[in-house]
């Protein structure tokens, strides 16, 4: 068991039969009152968040979670498909297992599959990763007080807003934690 100072973020625990993982913690002290902990908590499996107040002296399960370095292959309706870099086994997950992380996906992509219990839960993408504009308008720089953005299409089908620079076929770099534009790749 893991006590509440142990905790910190990035810490994967056990919490009601499903397995979260930590994406704030915050430790809250109170004039009188006992000392309380709040957590931002991610579902590994279907990604939702949820906030959830404990107390400093309650004790926590941890989850084994394992890393896996594979490669994506390719997607058949609502089923992807990934390489195993090490075994070469095939490793399917549906689309609600992986969540906003398809927007990022393209074939020979690699990156990391979660697993628990030899269950594969979920997938973690590198922190950045490069996309090619397919759509995009003109950009025409005018009476901005900034840069200014528009928004450009990408090969794997999300919007992302980019600056008015950005033409049809160049290669960007994109954070797959936020979604935002980082910088024109080389």
């Amino acid at each position: 068991m893991i006590s509440a100072g142990e905790l910190k973020k990035g810490i994967a625990i056990e919490l009601d039969g499903e397995i979260y993982q930590i994406t704030e913690y915050h430790h809250i002290k109170i004039g009188r009152g006992s000392a309380q902990i709040r957590l931002r908590l991610r579902n590994i499996r279907s990604s939702n968040v949820i906030e959830r107040s404990f107390q400093a002296s309650d004790k926590f399960a941890p989850a084994f979670l394992e890393h896996h370095s594979v490669q994506y292959l390719y997607n058949d309706g609502d089923l992807y498909y990934f390489m195993d870099n090490e075994s070469y086994e095939q490793i399917t997950l549906a689309a609600v297992q992986i969540g906003e992380g398809i927007n990022y996906l393209k074939e020979g992509l690699n990156l990391e599959i979660l697993t628990c219990k030899d269950e594969a839960v979920n997938i973690e993408l590198p922190v950045t990763v490069e996309l090619q504009v397919t759509e995009t308008e003109p950009g025409f720089k005018g009476d901005t007080a900034t840069g200014g953005s528009k928004p450009a299409k990408v090969e794997t089908g999300i919007t992302i807003q980019v600056p008015l620079f950005i033409t049809m076929g160049d290669i960007i770099k994109v954070d797959t934690r936020s979604g935002e534009y980082l910088e024109r790749a080389s």
